[in-house]
């Protein structure tokens, strides 16, 4: 026999109200930009409005999660979207690079409270970063905007 679930959560895609910070790592720009352009159409697409989105570019993807933390502490968004694409090299560091922004980026969330949802690429090719920001593969950019939104909607629930 199945219990009653007295209380569910879940947020919402619904960005109407909700303000966001996005960083964008310069480094794979071309690539970056793409990804940009998919966070905020999806983001728009859910009822937010451009004037509602602040955009911050710094040098490349190890500084995101600085720039992440100081929007963080300003306060003035509901969410915040972190993009870059690391293409992996002949040497490990593109995976040292990713596992520390990603780490970096989950302990700015927790600590502020704000979701800060992980948009980093990372690609062994550049064919694969090609496929992550907007082609066959979807957009990397407007996967964690839809996360973004649904987040900032369960926050406000919870």
């Amino acid at each position: 026999m199945k219990k009653e679930i007295k209380s569910v959560f879940e947020g919402e895609l619904d960005a109407k109200g909700f303000r966001f910070g996005i960083v964008c790592s310069r480094f794979n720009e071309f690539f970056v930009s793409k990804l940009l352009d998919g966070a905020i159409d999806t983001i728009t697409r859910h009822g937010g409005k451009a004037d509602d989105i602040s955009v911050a570019w710094v040098p490349g993807s190890a500084e995101l999660p600085l720039a992440a933390a100081t929007l963080a502490s300003a306060k003035k968004h509901d969410a915040l979207i972190a993009l870059g694409v690391v293409i992996q090299g002949a040497t490990p560091h593109a995976s040292h690079i990713a596992t520390e922004v990603g780490r970096s980026l989950g302990k700015i969330s927790l600590d502020s409270g704000m979701p800060v949802i992980n948009g980093l690429v990372t690609a062994n090719n550049i064919e694969q970063a090609i496929e992550r920001s907007g082609t066959k593969a979807g957009n990397r950019g407007a996967a964690a905007a839809l996360a973004a939104i649904e987040m900032a909607n369960l926050l406000k629930t919870l």
